[in-house]
């Protein structure tokens, strides 16, 4: 009998799982037993993916009219972003224990479980299905806040996601009209549709202009929520990204502008974890960069697609990390701007301790998981010849220790002291948060094997085992690496030391938002003006022209009228002559 549920399980998806794991949470109620649930959910999903032996087989198919949904299919692409989806979705579940709201303990599997499906599936059509249920399901971590301001966040959240779901099904029906199947495979943007996919995958992975979403929805989640968004949409797109137009020239420089333009930004910005939502910006650049360098008929192409994957895994982890730390902070202090924060290291050391952790991650010192992920994109780009992005990606690398690295943790736990000394973080985010910081080490430090076990699950494993043991730890790579961080460490230091580093203040920094909040309001407020003003002249107008024409009307109509007055002669018979014609060359004119 368990053999027999064990061949069933191989094929079964295991996000759904995970999203049959949502919908009990929400429907049990007795605390310890939904704490079974949702990390029991993610688990047996992880013990699902990693004892399957048959990949590249199409494990779950169905036949729905004349399409054919491949609901699971597992290769090395898929299987590294559904393991860190799995695992993600699994930490998360700990960091929420605390909760006693059953929505968001179920919305948080079912967004979980649609991006792990998604990234499994194996057509299109029900890709565009959990495209869609992870927008639905998610904007429900916003609005659980309760406050005004998320409402209208996540209504806007919503609009944008929902909007990248028809774009996607627009894309997917030119693409079935004109190839005959929706199956998942690499297209170039010249194909009937394929525009209209890359512009719904570019929403979801928040590229330039489209981006305003993430910095707008994410800080206004909660405390939890802001966690486990973090960790799906955009890696999501990124999967998709990769599945779907690799080498795709336009994506190198996409992704590059993607990595510098939050940087300025999240310098000003108040909010620690809009600082966060920009950097998560700045790090799917470098995936979305290393995707559109993966000409995969070269080895440093194959290298960039190792890149992105790799990057993907160790973003996962170390963004939600700090997405935790600042999490924590919130819940402890009920706020996360960084005027308000500072010296919380006396009283939260653990979080404090967690969070520089992610800073030194994220920041892709040596011995962490970043530098792990980040140096095969860069090599890629480096050895082909994009010099320009390679110093776009070099610049961006600092800037991300600045604001992520430093500023994240200065401004929190050390800086000036806020005089605030609140608890520590409760024991189940600890925990969370700790299993998140092992896996950073792990990964990061040769000894562990945690780098040669990342590596070897990437889409060229080959290539990435000889990358491993021929260039990262080189002398003179790792060299390069500190001395790229101690010079913005320095730099730092002596723009805070000269008062050249701008100040943290309460404000709002307005974005690209800045067209539709200021610009786009402008106009609605400008176009309300002229109507107020036109409309009664408008309307005294079309009031003088329809009682022109009712006077006209009943002069010739009434009794006492025109028409009315002597027998059929005079003007009578011109009138009847005219509504006759009128008559006529309507028939004519209907019949044609």
């Amino acid at each position: 009998m368990s053999s027999e549920f064990l061949n069933l399980l191989k094929d079964i998806n295991p996000g759904f799982v995970v999203i049959l794991a949502g919908l009990l949470a929400y429907v049990v109620r007795v605390p310890a037993l939904r704490a079974v649930i949702t990390i029991g959910g993610p688990i047996l999903g992880i013990v699902m993916l990693a004892t399957l032996s048959d990949f590249k087989v199409d494990h779950g198919v169905l036949r729905i009219m004349d399409l054919t949904a491949i609901t699971y299919r597992v290769d090395s692409l898929s299987f590294i972003f559904a393991l860190a989806f799995l695992i993600a979705a699994a930490i998360n579940s700990v960091y929420s224990l605390h909760n006693k709201d059953p929505l968001q303990d179920a919305c948080a599997l079912v967004y979980a479980g649609a991006a792990i499906a998604a990234s499994l599936c194996g057509d299109l059509m029900t890709v565009f299905f959990f495209w869609e249920l992870t927008a639905v399901s998610s904007v429900f971590l916003i609005w659980q806040t309760g406050t005004k301001a998320a409402y209208k966040a996540g209504m806007r959240y919503i609009a944008i996601q929902i909007l990248s779901g028809v774009l996607l099904l627009f894309g997917a029906t030119y693409f079935l009209q004109n190839h005959g199947n929706l199956e998942l495979r690499a297209i170039s943007l010249e194909e009937p549709g394929a525009w209209l996919i890359f512009l719904a995958l570019g929403i979801k992975a928040a590229f330039p202009f489209l981006h305003n979403w993430l910095q707008d929805s994410y800080p206004k989640a909660t405390p939890t929520g802001a966690v486990v968004l973090s960790a799906f949409t955009t890696k999501l797109a990124v999967y998709a990204f990769a599945r779907l137009f690799p080498g795709e020239h336009i994506l190198i420089y996409i992704g590059a502008a993607m990595t510098i333009f939050p940087v300025f930004f999240a310098v000003v910005e108040n909010d620690l974890r809009k600082v966060l939502a920009y950097s998560l910006n700045n790090q799917v650049g470098f995936m979305i960069c290393a995707i559109g360098v993966a000409n995969l008929d070269t080895e440093y192409g194959r290298y960039a697609l190792n890149g992105a994957a790799a990057h993907a895994f160790a973003h996962i982890m170390y963004k939600g990390l700090l997405f935790m730390s600042m999490g924590a902070v919130q819940y402890r202090t009920g706020t996360a701007k960084a005027s308000e924060l500072g010296g919380l290291w006396r009283s939260m050391p653990l979080t404090t301790l967690f969070c520089l952790i992610g800073a030194a991650s994220i920041s892709a010192f040596p011995l962490f998981s970043g530098f792990v992920a980040k140096s095969m994109t860069l090599s890629a780009v480096g050895h082909e010849g994009y010099v320009l992005v390679w110093c776009m990606l070099l610049f961006a690398s600092a800037g991300v220790l600045e604001h992520s690295g430093i500023k994240i943790p200065y401004f929190a736990f050390f800086g000036h002291d806020s005089g605030k000394r609140p608890k520590e973080a409760p024991f189940n985010m600890l925990l969370a948060m700790g299993c998140s910081a092992f896996i950073c080490i792990a990964v990061g430090i040769p000894g562990l094997g945690g780098t040669r076990w990342l590596y070897s699950q990437l889409p060229y494993a080959t290539e990435a085992l000889y990358y491993l043991e021929h260039s990262l730890w080189t002398v003179d790579h790792v060299v390069t690496q500190f001395q790229l961080l101690v010079l913005a460490m320095l730099a730092f230091v002596l723009m805070k030391r000269f008062g050249f580093y701008p100040a943290e203040k309460p404000g709002v920094v307005l974005d690209f938002d800045w067209t539709y909040r200021r610009l786009g309001y402008g106009l609605a407020k400008w176009s309300e003006n002229l109507w107020a003003r036109s409309s009664p002249a408008m309307m005294a107008g079309w009031r003088s022209v329809g009682s022109r024409a009712h006077a006209s009307l009943m002069a010739a109509f009434s009794p006492e009228g025109m028409l009315a007055k002597g027998g059929v002669s005079g003007s009578m018979a011109v009138w009847s002559a005219l509504i006759l014609g009128l008559v006529i060359a309507v028939s004519v004119i209907s019949a044609i």
